[in-house]
């Protein structure tokens, strides 16, 4: 969109306030006895109180009515959206699934929150310790309604059409190949331009930061400067037939009614919003000798639980990138993990897999579940000549990994019917090499 505007940096200590109000932050204090043009204070905590200030993270905001003013909340249906992981048995295989299906808008109109569907997921989000992913399939904005999750943090991926997020801070349009972060509390509208589809990362009870780097040095992977945060814009709009706000609490759906609009922030300041990334700026590092580097060198964005090294979730990205490694099978190698992987595709063909995986679908390698380069890949791989290529170009493939063990829903293992039965068939072709008479060749 034309015209927006955003400030720059990681968990920053920003402020903004709308140009038509000038003056309209308070200076020197928080909640003063009258805040400039008659706004109300109102704190928005994404942290405890005395957390570390490394970790505490708030924002002041400074609008023309609280959001307190509000009908009471009353449940409302929330279709394909769960936080219940017993609805099926478990499911160890590997899972595939096809590009998920967007209803076109002349069969019936689905907004960002009305196209929300959980694949699978762990936890719970009373104990505030777990994950769900979803995906959105939508066709048709949302009118004087907004959304608000108070159970966790979403990272949202579009993965078709641009989609214009207005938030209490600001506008941000977010396009596929970029990502998006919308914190706990955060109440935002989402309008699209057209059929649209994405994936979302939820987690409960941590925030997503940026990974450590040790001895990787100061620079490199998603660089703070890079991430982008609005800047303050307001409507002081009255909506007589009433204004719906959507609330996630404890895994269901409730709404209420209020006659303004909820983004009426003229101003506000702090380190807690939200922001977004081009996934074009990440600098990928990888192996410039020999071997597969492990993929947490592509970690985007991490939410860490409290074992050291451990994440309640990652997210990774395969950028394009140059292979280079020498005596070296070069596409990922053939893996058994401790960890949960669910991967997606925004645009282009999967190294490891160039048939089969879509944009716009998705595949579930659980904890333990084999996995790896299909048939193809591997014979294709081990004989080609090893000189330096580009790898991934024109290609944007992502996983979101977990160290919880995943639960599949009902809509993804059957409603959604986009389960590829035959995912299993891609390895099927894979052969023993074994050579008892091998010897090894004379230097």
């Amino acid at each position: 969109m034309a015209g927006l505007k955003y400030m720059s940096g990681f968990g920053n200590e920003f402020s903004s306030e709308d140009p038509r109000c000038p003056g309209s932050l308070p200076e020197g204090q928080n909640n003063p006895q009258v805040c400039p043009y008659g706004l109300y204070a109102e704190q928005l905590s994404g942290s405890a109180f005395t957390c570390p200030r490394s970790t505490n993270k708030r924002s002041w905001l400074y609008r023309i009515l609280p959001s307190v003013k509000h009908k009471p909340f009353t449940p409302m249906p929330c279709g394909d959206l769960t936080e219940n992981w017993d609805e099926v048995e478990p499911d160890p295989n590997q899972l595939r699934w096809l590009p998920f299906t967007i209803l076109k808008s002349t069969e019936k109109k689905v907004d960002f929150v009305a196209g929300l569907h959980t694949i699978c997921g762990a936890g719970n989000s009373k104990s505030r310790n777990g994950i769900g992913i979803h995906v959105f399939t939508c066709n048709t904005s949302m009118v004087d309604k907004c959304f608000n999750n108070s159970d966790g943090d979403l990272l949202i991926v579009p993965q078709q059409g641009d989609i214009l997020i207005t938030t209490e801070f600001g506008k941000m349009m977010v396009e596929p190949n970029e990502i998006c972060v919308i914190q706990q509390g955060m109440r935002f509208s989402v309008d699209v331009f057209g059929e649209t589809r994405g994936y979302i990362l939820e987690v409960y009870g941590a925030h997503f930061e940026l990974p450590d780097l040790g001895p990787i040095g100061a620079n490199g992977l998603a660089n703070p400067r890079d991430f982008l945060c609005p800047v303050a814009w307001f409507e002081d709009r009255t909506v007589p037939s009433g204004y719906t706000i959507i609330n996630k609490y404890q895994g269901k759906l409730f709404a209420c009614q209020q006659d303004f609009s909820p983004f009426n922030v003229v101003a506000w300041h702090g380190n807690y919003t939200p922001y977004k990334y081009n996934l074009k700026h990440f600098m990928a590092i990888n192996c410039v000798a020999f071997d597969h580097a492990d993929p947490s060198i592509f970690t985007v964005l991490t939410a860490k639980s409290t074992k050291p090294g451990v994440a309640i979730a990652d997210f990774v990205i395969f950028p394009p990138r140059w292979g280079v490694a020498d005596h070296t099978f070069r596409p990922p190698y053939y893996h058994r993990n401790c960890m949960s992987e669910f991967m997606g595709l925004i645009k282009g063909h999967y190294e490891a897999k160039e048939e089969g995986f879509q944009p716009g679908g998705g595949s579930l390698h659980s904890i333990m579940t084999p996995h790896g380069p299909d048939a193809d890949c591997f014979q294709k791989n081990s004989t080609a000549e090893l000189k330096p290529e580009r790898v991934a170009e024109g290609t944007m493939a992502f996983m979101f990994e977990s160290s919880f063990s995943m639960a599949v829903t009902k809509w993804g293992l059957e409603t959604c019917q986009r389960l590829d039965k035959t995912y299993y068939q891609c390895w099927e072709r894979l052969r023993s090499h074994f050579n008892p008479n091998w010897k090894p060749s004379k230097q």
